[in-house]
């Protein structure tokens, strides 16, 4: 087995172990910050902080990755997460939760960042759909099926369980990362070589920001985090357990087989992204995304709750592939990590305006509203994508023609 395949095989392991703990509270989060006796905003706040870390640590992960290597910063990652996790399920007050998501948060960010980092450190354009495939397929899954057993965890066990069960998963991540991942610091083209060499963190930031692809592919990546954090994770388990009378358990089962059906069409996206280019993938499933969000405010019963899942899980698929794709494509030699962290942070950025905004909508004018923009915003998103990102990689396909 080649040295990329070894270190794809346990990047998968680590984010599937550590984003098994993050599913598992997704269905719970809402409910669990409602017991303070908070009001959907505030529910929102809890979501949000979450983000506001990763958002904050972004940038500087990918330095660290640069400075110390990405398997320590790996590990760095995980010990803050588990702690922060621990802490979640031990908080007694409101205010204390959200300096708890916090730090849950700024360990999560980190371990997330650097894990794209590496991933672009392994990958060559014409693999690297199929790479960051395979890898987002497992994070998907992963988050998607952790609300089966995080809604049974707390059914049976109180709403706390799933966030120790996170704080344990985020600790075996971090001895995954330590003992299983292999260095990709300097593998390749990724460091060391290129214009990246030679000029500054924050000046490889300006001229990624200086790309107009660039600019509007963080802005899917920021979309796609306003509907995931925002609708998925904020308004649907509520919206859900008010108007479809549904169970945690049976929400969560719900996410679960839309995870499935993501996991089945990660590769196919992966091949999809490599053969005929990544623009040609990023936008159908922007708009595949705003769709999902529809169906799940007009879902009649749990049915229909199940098929919004199905339509979401493989959307959130093939909507992170791409764009993480094509964020890639766009680095030159030697910022790897500069593109990546960039485009994780403006994605955060989504996941902190999401869920407060949203939540806001979600007190004044309801959740449908709520929804409906929520899908507006992809719709919008998908379009200027469409009119004015170049492609960043032609694909297999048209470079046979």
């Amino acid at each position: 087995m080649s040295v990329e395949n070894r270190v794809l095989l346990a990047m998968c392991g680590l984010i599937t172990v550590n984003q098994l703990g993050f599913g598992a509270v997704i269905p719970v989060l809402p409910l669990y910050a409602q017991s303070f006796g908070v009001p959907a905003s505030a529910i929102g706040m809890a979501v949000a902080i979450y983000g506001l870390a990763r958002f904050f640590v972004a940038v500087p992960s990918g330095q660290m990755s640069d400075w110390l290597g990405r398997r320590p910063t790996l590990a760095i990652g995980g010990v803050i997460s588990s702690a922060g996790s621990f802490w979640c399920a031990a908080a007694t007050e409101y205010p204390e939760f959200i300096v708890a998501r916090f730090v849950s948060g700024f360990g999560a960010g980190i371990i997330l960042t650097t894990g794209q980092v590496v991933l672009a450190d392994i990958s060559t354009p014409e693999r690297r759909g199929r790479i960051i495939a395979i890898y987002q397929g497992c994070f998907l899954f992963a988050v998607g099926i952790g609300p089966l057993p995080g809604g049974l965890l707390a059914t049976h066990y109180g709403l706390a369980a799933p966030f120790q069960a996170y704080g344990a998963a985020s600790f075996l991540a971090m001895i995954v990362a330590w003992f299983a991942v292999k260095e990709t610091k300097g593998l390749g083209t990724s460091v060391g070589l290129g214009a990246g060499a030679s000029i500054s963190f924050l000046r490889q930031i300006k001229l990624l920001m200086g790309q107009v692809g660039f600019v509007l592919v963080s802005i899917i990546s920021l979309v796609n985090a306003v509907t995931r954090t925002g609708g998925l994770f904020t308004i649907v388990p509520v919206f859900a357990a008010v108007h479809l009378a549904l169970s945690v358990a049976e929400i969560g089962t719900g996410m679960a087989l839309g995870s499935v059906f993501g996991l089945l069409a990660a590769y196919p996206t992966g091949m999809l992204v490599d053969r005929f280019g990544r623009k040609a993938v990023i936008v159908p499933a922007t708009l595949i995304t705003g769709a999902a969000m529809l169906l799940f405010m007009v879902a009649p019963g749990y049915a229909w709750f199940v098929v919004a899942c199905v339509v979401w899980g493989i959307a959130a698929t093939v909507g992170g592939t791409a764009p993480a794709a094509y964020a890639a494509d766009s680095a030159p030699p030697g910022m790897n990590a500069a593109a990546m962290s960039t485009f994780r942070m403006v994605g955060d950025i989504g996941y902190v305006i999401g869920p407060i905004a949203l939540g806001f909508l979600v007190d004044t004018q309801g959740a449908e509203t709520a929804l409906v923009v929520t899908a507006a915003l992809s719709v919008v998103a998908g379009m200027l994508f469409l009119k004015f990102a170049p492609e960043s990689y032609s694909g297999s396909a048209r470079q046979r023609d």
